[in-house]
């Protein structure tokens, strides 16, 4: 069996089945395995309980994310068709397997790095180009609906450093509890020469209807949700 590894592991609390579901992307050293593996646990710290790997709706898996909408239904977010393409995958209840409802978007675009949220009615998702561990701008879309349609709107960055989304890639968007429409973007500041030692940024994002900004904060504190 050739060596594998994991990446990208999202936890979500599935309140039917009162488990925790882990989704993780699960590859081989020259990423042609491009599966997706599901794991689940009493506790948000595991045990973890390994179920196995798929790919969803037969689709090569790659970079990916997990996102549980409003109301409860869950999606995975992936790279496939050899990176070229992302698709959308909606989960069964239990959130274990893909309920066969898919769809495909920025086809033919080589994205990655997908990061998604919902605020106000409107799904907003960010992503990056497929560039190895180099940075490059990010990119983003907003729908009415996980399944569509799809607006691409542009790179949400803003300023100097903003054409390398600030050298880093999307990883997650993190709601602050407590605080409607309030959300951090928390990307990743990979190291290639020591990808163990790569660092992360978090950032205040700035939503004004279907436009988001994510300026540079040398520093910054929650307050600045108001």
């Amino acid at each position: 069996v050739s060596p594998r590894f994991s990446e990208r592991c999202k936890v979500i609390y599935n309140a039917r089945t009162r488990k925790f579901v882990m989704w993780i992307h699960v590859d081989t050293l020259d990423y042609q395995y491009a599966r997706a593996g599901v794991a689940v646990s009493n506790a948000p710290t595991g045990p973890y309980h390994y179920l196995g790997s798929v790919r969803p709706n037969d689709s090569m898996c790659r970079d990916m994310t997990f996102f549980e909408a409003h109301d409860s239904k869950a999606y995975l977010i992936f790279a496939s068709e050899d990176n070229q393409t992302l698709h959308i995958a909606e989960l069964t209840d239990d959130y274990l397997k893909p309920d066969g409802v898919m769809v495909r978007i920025f086809i033919g675009q080589y994205r990655e790095a997908p990061a998604a949220f919902e605020d106000n009615g409107r799904y907003f998702l960010i992503n990056s180009k497929c560039s190895d561990w180099a940075p490059n701008a990010a990119l983003y879309a907003v729908a009415p609906s996980m399944l569509g349609p799809w607006k691409v709107m542009g790179n949400p960055t803003v300023g100097s450093g903003s054409e390398k989304t600030f050298n880093s890639q999307s990883t997650y968007v993190l709601p602050v509890a407590g605080k409607p429409g309030a959300f951090i973007f928390m990307a990743d500041r990979w190291n290639p020469d020591n990808l163990e030692d790569s660092r992360y940024i978090w950032l205040p994002i700035t939503i004004h209807g279907d436009k988001l900004e994510i300026p540079w904060h040398d520093r910054w504190d929650l307050p600045i949700f108001k």
